[in-house]
């Protein structure tokens, strides 16, 4: 790491007051974003999906509990796996607490995954885990929303992600989709958002953008090749 410059502690708060300046118009950059986001327009979501859980089956419509708002957590587990994706759960490790102050929001959290129920189940308990998690196997949702690519799309190297057409390197990618359900129980499909959009659910990468060091990837083969399973980072 190279070291800032040494300072006293006056000229210290004049950089930092600048710097503050910044962060502050970023802070309404952002609020005038959210508004922005929050305006976007909805879509009715006509397919039936049945997802399976461990309270049996479920609609997507039954997965917002009482809440009329829900995010979904599109968690990379393909069937063929035998873990889901690291990535993924270094985001899911923050999950865990924050259910009950959504829905104290009118909010459900989900995550949703390819993989078959047993594999969840299993890969939950492990990790520790307690938030709502159903798998999507017998169903189209993951493709519907462009986070499960099939054999031709792999072979062809050329796939539907964030809204554009590019490569991916797995079968399923990661992304968070966010509904919302009348009193009628009709659902539409209000936001989606992909790759770095997902950086600011991300608690831990917060934190280390405050560090000096920040996030300390730039010498990395890939931006998270540093990540592991938080029971594995002693192996």
């Amino acid at each position: 790491m190279s070291r800032g410059e040494v300072v006293s502690r006056d000229e210290w708060l004049v950089a930092r007051k600048t710097l503050l300046k910044k962060e502050k118009d970023f802070t309404h950059l952002r609020d005038e974003l959210s508004r922005e986001r929050q305006a976007l327009p909805w879509v009715r979501v006509d397919k039936q999906y049945v997802f399976e859980g461990t309270q049996g089956r479920e609609t997507l419509a039954d997965l917002f509990g009482k809440c009329s708002q829900l995010v979904v957590y599109h968690f990379m587990f393909h069937p063929s796996w035998e873990e889901g994706c690291p990535s993924c759960s270094f985001w899911a490790d923050s999950f865990n607490g924050i259910g009950i102050h959504l829905a104290h929001r009118d909010v459900s959290l989900v995550a949703i995954s390819k993989a078959r129920l047993e594999q969840l189940v299993a890969f939950r308990k492990r990790m520790g885990w307690s938030f709502k998690w159903v798998s999507s196997f017998a169903n189209d949702f993951n493709r519907d929303y462009h986070v499960s690519f099939n054999d031709e799309e792999m072979k062809r190297g050329v796939m539907e992600y964030n809204y554009c057409q590019q490569s991916f390197p797995s079968e399923e990618a990661p992304g968070i989709s966010v509904f919302s359900k009348e009193a009628d129980g009709t659902v539409f499909h209000t936001y989606s958002c992909y790759a770095r959009g997902l950086d600011m659910m991300n608690a831990a990468y917060q934190y280390l953008d405050l560090v000096p060091k920040g996030r300390d990837e730039a010498t990395l083969r890939h931006t998270q090749a540093w990540v592991r399973y938080h029971d594995r980072y002693e192996d």
